[in-house]
């Protein structure tokens, strides 16, 4: 679906559900773009929101098995195939450890633009992650729930089931994240989505994580036999500050 024909869906959405209207353009300046190729941006493979950094996470239910591989990550198009033991190659990035080492601050606005993942076992995430907390899902995904979002602020244990006829499989999607003091709003394909009413404290500040990872089939199905890859695509990640 294009950018035109999704802001007159949420129109229309809006009028018929009374929804809020559209979020404002962001005030204050543009202060990370995402460049996935840059290596002084990204650090590829690892992270240490999983144990040890890495390369694996069983406890959080995934299959995963991190590479720094560019096929997997560095063009934005966020990939796992199968490993040798019952993992899957997967791919991540995170600021975290990186030359330039951003992070989001409160106050800040996340937007992005991704292409859901079609694949049963899929599951492509944006989220933060600093010092062994500090985590706000921009969101979650899994293709068993064709047209469910999973927003999340760990921080507040806040978090939202957002459902959606323009949320599917393979679909793009708009989401936009202000990472308020008094509120996290979530903002879907121009719509309002969830406003946690606890927002974050002033000092709370995070790296950014984008990957795909892989379900183990112990709340989701994990992938089903003979498939080959999974994938999903993050075409715009940027973030304004006031």
């Amino acid at each position: 679906m294009t950018d035109q024909a999704l802001s007159v869906f949420g129109r229309i959405r809006q009028r018929l559900t009374g929804a809020v209207p559209g979020p404002r353009r962001p005030r204050g300046r543009l202060v990370f773009t995402a460049d996935f190729s840059s290596t002084d941006q990204w650090v590829a493979g690892r992270s240490w929101a999983y144990p040890n950094g890495g390369p694996t996470n069983p406890g959080d239910h995934k299959l995963d098995h991190l590479v720094s591989d560019p096929a997997y990550s560095r063009r934005g198009v966020f990939r796992a195939t199968p490993g040798t033991d019952g993992t899957w190659y997967a791919g991540l990035l995170t600021t975290e450890g990186s030359r330039d080492d951003f992070m989001v601050r409160t106050g800040d606005v996340l937007e992005a633009r991704v292409r859901l993942p079609r694949e049963v076992g899929a599951w492509p995430a944006i989220w933060t992650w600093w010092e062994g907390g500090n985590e706000i899902d921009a969101f979650e995904y899994h293709p068993d729930n064709p047209d469910l979002l999973e927003l999340s602020n760990h921080m507040s244990g806040a978090g939202h089931y957002h459902r959606d006829p323009a949320i599917r499989p393979g679909a793009w999607v708009n989401l936009r994240v202000e990472l308020g003091a008094r509120s996290v709003v979530w903002w879907v394909n121009g719509v309002r989505a969830f406003t946690d009413d606890a927002g974050l404290d002033s000092d709370w500040r995070a790296h950014l994580i984008v990957n795909l990872s892989v379900a183990d089939g112990t709340y989701h199905p994990a992938p089903e036999p003979g498939r080959t890859s999974l994938s999903y695509e993050v075409r715009r990640l940027r973030v304004h500050r006031p």
